[in-house]
């Protein structure tokens, strides 16, 4: 299994980035995929997830903000993220779940002017 995420960067306050994460060794269809983040010095964090069937949550800090949406096609989800903050800076992980959760190596987003 490979989880490849993709997109992260440097970005000024209020900008958006676009991040994906292409998987494989899966059936993609059949997972719940989610992004969480590591801010330095503090505990990884949910994002936002995607089930299998569609439904969509996000944690509240990125309510408005942040879109998550996947494309079954093409085994791949993505986090489309706008009016970034310092705050936002993170390394960004997705994660395939269904009875085993895996992971991407992650991608780093750092927002600063």
């Amino acid at each position: 299994v490979q989880l490849v995420e993709s997109g992260g960067g440097l970005v000024q306050p209020g900008g958006s980035l676009r991040l994906s994460c292409a998987a494989s060794g899966i059936i993609f269809s059949m997972y719940t995929m989610a992004w969480y983040r590591q801010a330095p010095g503090k505990q990884r964090e949910l994002v936002a997830t995607i089930t299998s069937g569609g439904s969509i949550d996000y944690t509240d800090f990125v309510k408005g903000r942040f879109t998550i949406s996947r494309d079954n096609g093409q085994n791949t989800v993505a986090l489309q993220m706008s009016s970034l903050k310092p705050e936002d800076t993170a390394v960004y992980y997705c994660t395939a779940a269904r009875l085993t959760t895996y992971w991407g190596q992650g991608t780093q987003v750092t927002v600063s002017s």
